[in-house]
């Protein structure tokens, strides 16, 4: 698991569009990094609107909002438009990113373990260096507990 004041692992992911986001192309930027399980389920929905609303106070803290599953881009294209969604969703579809960030995990649901993706969030800074790492968070308000931290940076 990732800690603060460790670089953060670079990536190049697809979005919603099917364009190329790398992780160090953003630098200079502040990014919220959150990894969430399913596009459409209630939770992951709720959280990503919550950043949604958020939108226009992270861009004035200079600060690029990113969500991260294994959904693919369809998925995410569809995800987006039906709640119209403003933060960027990336497809890890091999899982490789969950890997790198250690969000891919076994988790147990009904008495049943499997592998999957635990909720989490990242704070990078400007310069690449993760700030905040939060596994296992709960979606309903989190997105104002970050941008809390953010105005903190």
């Amino acid at each position: 698991m990732l800690q603060p004041n460790s670089p953060a692992p670079d990536f190049s992911l697809l979005d919603a569009d099917i364009e190329p986001i790398t992780l160090s192309a953003l630098r200079g930027h502040n990014v919220v990094l959150y990894f969430y399980p399913k596009d459409n389920t209630p939770s992951c929905t709720l959280q990503a609107i919550e950043f949604s609303d958020l939108e226009d106070e992270f861009k004035r803290h200079d600060t690029i909002v990113i969500g991260i599953s294994r959904d693919d881009c369809i998925s995410h294209a569809t995800f987006r438009d039906k709640h119209g969604l403003a933060v960027c969703l990336l497809s890890d579809e091999d899982g490789e990113v969950c890997r790198q960030y250690g969000v891919w995990q076994e988790k147990e649901k009904d008495g049943i373990r499997k592998m999957g993706i635990v909720r989490s969030t990242f704070v990078i800074d400007r310069t690449g260096v993760v700030r905040l790492a939060q596994y296992g968070v709960t979606a309903k308000g989190h997105a104002a507990e970050i941008l809390k931290f953010i105005k903190s940076l």
